[in-house]
């Protein structure tokens, strides 16, 4: 992300700044996400993106995944460069150990069905192009994520990776775990708070995010890493340890790189060019590595999105279905993250096809998945049922 003065040529697309702050409102909760929206909000919003203009969403404490996924949905479809500000609570599923951002109604028994899994970020970042997409984060977690993230340092240890240490002193290299990766081409900064040593009376401050606010208040937007480091030595200056920092610049446009150039034929509106420049892909994965290995069923993946992206509901929601198809039939568990993210997207571009003639085609398939792939959602499988019945009775 640029400085103060990005985004000045002229027709440049305004950045768009997503806002979210969430943290469950029970005794589990470890951190007042929401308190950092005041400071945050008195940012002029070309300062918080670090373009001219720029457009704002703010999402305080919201309780439905879904509502977070929509609004995400929206923000990376957005043509100028993106930048996510998140507060709040990590939390694990009990199913699959898999990380989850807390909202409101999320107790550590519902997580599965009330937080907001993380790697919906990296499903929906991945179409964004090389160097147009920022996270900043100020995450909090309790014990066993903390462990189960892979962090090594002890709890609440000033020296973790990146942290800032003695003036001249070289920080520690710093690192992402894998488990919250954000898609290889997104840039990202900030901490993971430690677990309280001993049980408090009063939740955390997202100390680290407040840090970044006042910062920006200034009106001056420096480049990424230094408000980054300015941010933590400005935190640990109130006495609020780092403790896991968070810093990954986000790869740059790499002329012939085949997702820069499919994202620049998507941004001037030739989705065909870019569509048959995935199936070409496609084709050489599937004939270099199988049709259904991951190399193949990535560009898979993309065709459906472009699909989506070019107005054409029917045929993405047919890629998807065959991809998680594809995906059942080599042996990924049912509540596998990509067979659920393949059946969900599959069942969100069934709803938006215009066609009932199309929808009745593809209602079957997406009944019979749903069968086995009932996902996070109650009552979607019900919901696919009604939907075709009343759709072969039309027809």
């Amino acid at each position: 992300m640029p400085g103060t003065t990005p985004g000045s040529e002229p027709g440049a697309a305004p950045g768009t700044v997503l806002l979210l702050a969430a943290s469950p409102a029970g005794r589990g909760r470890l951190v007042d996400a929401a308190s950092v929206l005041p400071v945050l909000a008195a940012v002029p919003p070309a300062v918080l993106s670090g373009t001219d203009t720029a457009n704002v969403v703010e999402l305080a404490d919201p309780l439905e995944p879904q509502a977070v996924l929509t609004r995400l949905r929206a923000a990376a479809t957005a043509p100028g460069p993106l930048t996510l500000y998140v507060v709040g609570q990590l939390l694990l599923d009990r199913r699959q150990r898999l990380p989850h951002l807390a909202l409101a109604r999320t107790t550590p028994t519902t997580v599965r069905y009330t937080a907001f899994p993380w790697h919906w970020f990296r499903d929906e970042l991945r179409l964004r192009p090389p160097g147009g997409t920022t996270l900043i984060l100020d995450l909090h977690a309790d014990q066993e994520t903390w462990q189960t993230l892979g962090i090594a340092q002890p709890p609440g240890s000033p020296g973790s990776p990146g942290s800032p240490g003695p003036p001249g002193s070289e920080p520690a290299p710093p690192m992402l775990p894998p488990a919250l990766d954000s898609g290889r081409d997104t840039a990202v900064y900030g901490r993971i708070a430690p677990p309280p040593s001993r049980p408090r009376r009063t939740v955390g401050e997202p100390a680290y995010m407040k840090a970044v606010g006042a910062l920006l208040r200034s009106g001056r937007r420096p480049p990424d890493e230094e408000l980054h480091r300015q941010a933590l030595v400005r935190a640990a200056a109130e006495g609020a340890y780092p403790g896991f920092v968070l810093a990954r610049r986000g790869t740059g446009p790499v002329p012939g790189n085949p997702h820069t150039v499919i994202t620049e034929a998507v941004r001037s509106g030739r989705h065909a060019d870019a569509h048959a420049l995935a199936a070409q892909h496609e084709q050489s994965a599937a004939l270099a590595h199988g049709p259904a290995s991951e190399e193949a069923l990535h560009w898979a993946e993309v065709r459906a999105d472009l699909a989506m992206l070019a107005g054409d509901a029917a045929l993405s929601c047919h890629i998807w279905l065959a991809v998680a198809a594809a995906r059942l039939n080599t042996g990924q568990a049912a509540d596998a993250s990509s067979v659920e993210t393949a059946v969900d997207r599959a069942h969100h571009q069934w709803g938006r096809i215009g066609d009932p003639v199309r929808a009745c085609e593809l209602g079957p398939a997406l009944a019979e998945l749903r069968s086995r792939v009932p996902g996070r959602r109650e009552g979607a499988l019900d919901h696919v049922r009604r939907q075709l019945s009343q759709l072969q009775t039309q027809n």
